[in-house]
């Protein structure tokens, strides 16, 4: 098949129009079109009056053969004409035996593991070795879903450790935060199966560099698992939280039916670590569970979620390298949907194919910060993200319709390991953490000491004065806002950037710094402040065995990029359970 990328078409084109352009671009008759897909939409929104749809399509024809030998002698018909990429996904590895002469050196490169997964399948004779353990994963957010996915996929039978309920049960506890004000530190927005995804927009894409479409790889399983095939095509796909619930139970069952074993409120309170017989460096030999269980096991995916500070502590506590890294902190701003539709589509606001509207907003301050927007939900509501008592944190939550009536996004600013300093001198990877804990506990006196949260409007904020009551805008954030002054619930450096950048915004859309607008306090979970370091083959830079993988590793943002992390993880450990020799044992 031929791949055509940009054709555009005008926003209410017909149904004939997408045909006739294929046709045009490939120089063919009609007839000669024996059918096409839709690989990619998304729409061109800068000139409001005129969007424009933009298609990627896949096109079969009676011409193909033709068509390739022209474009490689004509350069310039070539341009947007090609073949279509193969995206199908192929493991690097199955459980089946495996002879010493297949096993590949301790040192491969993940980036080298499919052509190396070549020679093993080519190879698959001998015995299985007599003493594997079975690999484990730790977290079942996103990246360790599909980390346990996909080796229950290549038939290595993962055992997924989760400190939180399942998605059911969580959910219930979730809810107990929101409207009775009950926080349980083990179930809640960040732990619990799915993740702190699964109470989110539901975003699908991400920046992220995929050549080797692992991203169409955790689409294909969202749909299967019940997501809309749309999300295969267009350009900015998301599912909402109550279609999530329903898809991470399908994908848990899928994990059993192949072997996996999925273990729910089994948090892991430590590291069985232990000097490895053969190379003397240190290795990992399994965990210990809170209930005092120790489980054996030579890989383990560690694939934590952001807001996992006990667990980051035990590990450093352990030896485990581990170095701090950037984040952003800042606040969440709610305006009328309405005016952001406005302002992006103008008079197509509204549109069906266009939806509710987002936007993504960067401002470069005086002082040298730098403010965005980010996890920008249209639609949707602030929500009640904390995990640890006596602290408020928010997030922003949507369903798949996105026609709450307010739209929400973190506004941020990039903060760097030199600003933890004040929080904890001695220089450790986890003073980010420390700086996070001071906020959120000033936001939750700031909020009464009741999980409400501290809020002001815009106009008021702008003009240094408290907020003492709403305008149009009514916030979404339940418990409930407390409104007051933020100029006291971030450090001066983050409230001067956010108060130049507001203006700022407004200019690109109109209406941003809207007085009645309302900011609510704080976001501080935008991704992990820490890192834990590894090396191209997957594992910790100073712990054989251990793969740190997702967010809170600090190697994701977002479920998209998580899960393609985690498809990167088992893969990993796939190549060196292979190497070792012992691939089919488990």
């Amino acid at each position: 098949m031929l791949r055509l990328t940009d054709l555009k078409l005008p926003l209410d084109h017909d149904e004939a129009a997408l045909p006739a352009a294929i046709v045009a671009r490939l120089g063919i008759a009609a007839d000669e079109l024996v059918g096409f897909t839709v690989a990619k939409r998304s729409y061109d929104a800068r000139k409001r009056g005129a969007i424009m749809l933009i298609y990627a399509v896949d096109v079969e024809t009676t011409r193909e053969a033709d068509i390739l030998q022209r474009l490689q002698v004509d350069e310039e018909a070539a341009d947007g004409v090609g073949p279509t990429p193969d995206t199908t996904y192929k493991p690097v590895a199955h459980a089946k035996e495996t002879t010493a002469s297949a096993q590949v050196p301790l040192s491969v490169c993940s980036e080298d593991a499919r052509v190396v997964a070549t020679t093993v399948e080519e190879s698959v004779q001998a015995a299985p070795h007599p003493a594997a353990l079975r690999p484990l994963v730790i977290g079942m957010g996103p990246c360790g879903l599909f980390a346990g996915l996909i080796l229950a996929q290549m038939g290595l039978r993962p055992i997924i450790l989760e400190r939180g309920k399942n998605v059911r049960e969580r959910t219930v506890d979730t809810f107990g935060l929101w409207r009775k004000k009950i926080l349980n530190p083990e179930s809640n927005v960040q732990f619990g199966e799915g993740g702190a995804g699964t109470f989110s927009d539901g975003k699908l894409y991400s920046q992220i560099s995929d050549k080797r479409h692992y991203g169409r790889k955790v689409l294909t399983e969202f749909v299967k698992a019940g997501a809309p095939e749309e999300i295969l095509y267009v350009s900015k796909p998301h599912i909402g939280t109550f279609r999530l619930v329903s898809m991470v139970e399908n994908m848990r069952a899928d994990i059993e039916a192949l072997g996996g074993e999925i273990r729910f409120s089994h948090r892991v309170d430590d590291v069985l670590i232990e000097n490895d017989s053969s190379s003397g460096a240190r290795a990992i030999r399994g965990v210990v569970l809170a209930n005092g269980e120790e489980i054996r096991a030579d890989h383990v995916v560690m694939a934590l979620g952001h807001s996992a500070r006990d667990t980051f502590l035990m590990l450093h506590e352990r030896g485990v390298f581990l170095e701090a890294k950037p984040f952003s902190i800042g606040f969440r701003i709610e305006h009328p949907q309405s005016l952001i539709d406005r302002a992006r589509f103008g008079p197509q606001a509204g549109h069906p194919l266009l939806g509710a509207a987002d936007y993504k907003l960067v401002h470069h301050c005086r002082n040298g910060r730098s403010v965005y927007s980010f996890c920008m939900c249209p639609g949707g509501t602030v929500v009640a993200a904390a995990s640890e008592p006596g602290r408020v944190v928010t997030n922003g939550m949507s369903q798949y319709s996105r026609n709450e009536r307010n739209a929400n996004a973190a506004i941020v600013v990039g903060i760097t390991p030199e600003d933890y300093a004040e929080f904890d001198p001695s220089g450790s990877p986890l003073a980010g953490i420390a700086l996070q804990r001071h906020w959120e506990e000033q936001a939750f006196r700031l909020g009464g000491e009741s999980y409400d949260a501290p809020g002001q409007l815009v106009g008021d904020f702008l003009r240094k004065r408290a907020s003492v009551e709403f305008g149009s805008v009514q916030p979404s954030y339940t418990p409930g806002v407390k409104l007051g002054d933020l100029s006291v619930a971030l450090p001066r450096y983050a409230i001067d950037a956010i108060r130049e950048a507001l203006p700022a915004f407004d200019k690109q859309i109109k209406g941003f710094a809207m007085d009645d607008a309302v900011l609510t306090g704080v976001e501080t979970r935008t991704s992990s402040p820490v890192r834990m370091t590894r090396g191209v083959d997957g594992q910790s830079l100073n712990t054989l065995g251990l793969f740190p993988a997702g967010e809170g590793a600090g190697y994701a943002g977002g479920i998209l990029s998580a899960g393609v992390d985690g498809i990167k993880a088992a893969e990993a450990v796939a190549m060196q359970m292979i190497a070792a020799g012992i691939a089919s044992a488990v």
